[in-house]
């Protein structure tokens, strides 16, 4: 009987080579080279990727040398490229108040302002999944300003989400001066957001896969090739002045030991039910931000209670980078991952309650590290062998995993961050695939979708 399934002939683009191999089989029987679909893959689109990554690298430099910058006027010389955590500790109690007090005021007037002056729209994860990819410069570029500067001064948000979205804002930029459609746009868009994280944390593998898997939602040849060389391409020109190497410098290699791929099965359920929390204390304070002139005092108070909490836990301040590299050394008691694993996540809804943005990266990774930590000290006392940065490093995977609801993403992400973990590759895969099944399970949003604002009325 003649094969009457499609030919390869009907693939979108068409195949240079059109003969069938001698089988008689068609190229297309593997799914993933199928045609392009609604985005073609032209030249020009291309030549647009190429730019989009130029563009997000170059963003992705400017604001983490502003970021440095203040963070050093701040906390002192180095504070922001050196050992942030140190630098706090060495500030006095007033000059650890200070700088977040000045973040309130500028957060509370800066963003009363822009919200109220400036139209666009600045969210790349909407313009992506439920808008045409369209982001307003002038109001992206405020507000990644903005973002960069109080984290700089020690708010409890990440740093990724100013280059992730200017590196979107560069994608919608050159899609609409090049007339691409409005398919194609929306993955330029989120491939130069995934090139935006990927540049200030060298990691053009986690970038790619984070285009593909939370922003895009299909990990296929026509969305992993462009994410893939706009990531590579952002990476590579944020060289000229950010780092070649990991996130976190000189962590040990960790040995697997048969205590942690126990261990992972239920810490995978404990860490699925905190990020399940967590995702919702995000959604409830995105949508119940301060309105009129609360707004402009919001951030102040929000700020000053991290100051305060801050006196007594330093590791507080900023992303959390310098909290997740503690937990990951194992440098510190079981109470105090304890209480760095509360605190982290709440002080972090409470900036972000504010009306300040910023990124949830880097703090749901030091959440997750800090509480594999303290399960994973705990199971020692009844398994001993195994380094607690080991459990550190399989509960920030897990963590970010589930929060992002995005496991592929989130241990690569952690991989290239860390340069380290190879040999707790299984434990960690099973630990980040049973929490984010947990969370999808229960919930299924992720520190992305609970962030979305409502609809607008229709009619």
């Amino acid at each position: 009987m003649r094969d009457r399934r499609p030919s390869e002939r009907l693939r979108e683009p068409q195949p240079l080579v059109r003969r069938r191999i001698s089988s008689g089989r068609g190229a297309m029987d593997q799914p993933n080279v199928t045609g392009d679909g609604d985005v073609p893959l032209t030249a020009r689109f291309w030549a647009m990727v190429v730019l989009t990554g130029i563009g997000a690298g170059l963003f992705g430099v400017l604001l983490m040398l502003l970021l440095f910058a203040v963070a050093d006027i701040a906390f002192g010389r180095d504070a922001g490229r050196g050992n942030f955590q140190a630098a706090v500790e060495a500030a006095s109690p007033l000059g650890r108040t200070v700088p977040l007090l000045v973040a309130g005021v500028i957060a509370g007037v800066g963003w009363f302002l822009l919200r109220r002056h400036v139209p666009g729209r600045s969210d790349v994860d909407d313009s992506v999944w439920t808008g045409d990819g369209t982001l307003g410069f002038r109001r992206s570029a405020g507000t990644s300003v903005l973002s960069e500067i109080v984290v700089g001064l020690g708010a409890s948000l990440g740093r990724e989400a100013a280059p992730k979205l200017m590196g979107g804002v560069c994608g919608s930029l050159l899609a609409q001066w090049s007339g691409l459609s409005v398919s194609q746009r929306r993955l330029l868009v989120a491939c130069g957001a995934g090139a935006g994280l990927a540049c200030v944390y060298n990691v053009p593998l986690g970038g790619a896969l984070f285009t593909a898997e939370v922003l895009v939602g299909a990990v296929r040849l026509p969305v992993i090739l462009p994410a893939l060389v706009c990531s590579a391409t952002a990476t590579a020109t944020a060289w000229i002045v950010l780092p070649t190497g990991p996130v976190y410098l000189d962590l040990p290699d960790f040995p697997f030991h048969p205590a942690e791929l126990v261990w992972a099965v239920p810490a995978g359920v404990v860490i699925g039910l905190v990020a399940v929390a967590f995702v919702r204390m995000v959604a409830w304070v995105s949508f119940h931000q301060p309105r009129g002139r609360w707004a402009l005092v919001a951030p102040l108070g929000a700020f000053a209670v991290l100051a305060a909490v801050g006196l007594a836990f330093p590791q507080l301040f900023g992303n959390g980078k310098d909290l997740a590299e503690q937990a990951f050394t194992g440098v510190g008691a079981l109470w105090l991952f304890a209480a760095l694993f509360v605190l982290k996540p709440l002080l972090t809804v409470l900036c972000l309650g504010s009306g300040a943005s910023g990124g949830l990266f880097t703090p749901t990774i030091a959440t997750g590290a800090a509480l594999g930590a303290c399960l994973g000290g705990g199971w020692s006392l009844l398994w001993p062998g195994a380094p607690t940065g080991a459990y550190a490093l399989i509960g920030a995977a897990a963590m970010i995993g589930a929060g992002m609801q995005a496991p592929l993403a989130g241990l690569a992400l952690v991989l290239e961050l860390t340069h380290t973990g190879f040999d707790l590759l299984v434990p960690m895969i099973v630990a980040t695939a049973i929490a984010t099944a947990v969370t999808r399970w229960i919930d299924g949003y992720s520190i992305y979708s609970a962030r979305l604002s409502r609809r607008p009325a229709s009619g």
